[in-house]
């Protein structure tokens, strides 16, 4: 078999265009993600009541079941019940009418959140209680206690296992084109259905993936070598 090599060529840099969208999806969900992500790690680790269950049930749903069925519930099934219940209620709202990224966010940011919670559920527990409290005796309310002390801290140590959900994040993202969002794998599986060159168009994908994963790779890696200097000191 011979590759067709102009056509790699010219969908490489087609499929280019879908990076922005591919880097704001993943940017977009992370930033919507970490809040929630850190206040269900605070429920977990504070046992408070209600909530640390309902948190526990949440992330092993949403990690114990696959992504394209999450998306399949969401992007197909939800809008069609939506769209029947403004039906009865006669409501004129064309659920259809909604712009398919928007549910590419809702996705994304639902598993990044989840997997956040986890990453900072643990990264927090490095940090000692002593040190909350200690701030706390000296007059700090617990939210300058959090913002001053524990956290800082803790993405020190957060931030190799924030790196994998990042680029995990990016690579699921690519499942983006499921909801009709052109993204890098959208471009490229439309330029290949012209001439039927698909096994050409995922040598691209795959080649454009690796990059852009190794460049937020590297920049987590130059970041944790920036931050490395306030890591606590080893025992001894």
């Amino acid at each position: 078999m011979t590759l067709n090599t102009e056509f790699m060529l010219e969908t490489f840099f087609i499929a280019l265009k879908g990076i922005p969208v591919t880097l704001s999806l993943a940017a977009i969900s992370l930033l919507l993600a970490s809040p929630a992500a850190f206040f269900m790690a605070i429920a977990r680790i504070n046992r408070i009541k209600g909530l640390q269950k309902a948190v526990t049930v949440y992330v092993s749903f949403v990690r114990g079941t696959p992504m394209i069925l999450q998306i399949l519930v969401i992007y197909s099934l939800l809008p069609s019940l939506l769209n029947q219940l403004f039906m009865n209620l006669n409501l004129k709202i064309n659920v259809f009418d909604v712009n398919p990224i928007l549910y590419a966010y809702i996705v994304f940011t639902l598993n990044t959140a989840a997997a956040l919670s986890e990453v900072f559920r643990s990264a927090l527990q490095t940090v000692s209680i002593g040190q909350l409290e200690a701030a706390q005796s000296i007059g700090l309310s617990t939210y300058k206690a959090y913002t001053r002390i524990v956290i800082p801290q803790a993405l020190v140590v957060a931030l190799p296992n924030l790196g994998n959900v990042t680029v995990n994040l990016i690579k699921g993202t690519s499942l983006a084109f499921m909801m009709t969002v052109k993204d890098i794998t959208a471009l490229a599986k439309i330029e290949a259905s012209y001439g039927y060159n698909y096994i050409e168009a995922y040598i691209v994908i795959f080649f454009i993936y690796i990059i852009l994963c190794s460049g937020v790779q590297l920049a987590f890696r130059l970041l944790e070598k920036y931050l490395g200097g306030y890591r606590k000191p080893a025992a001894g």
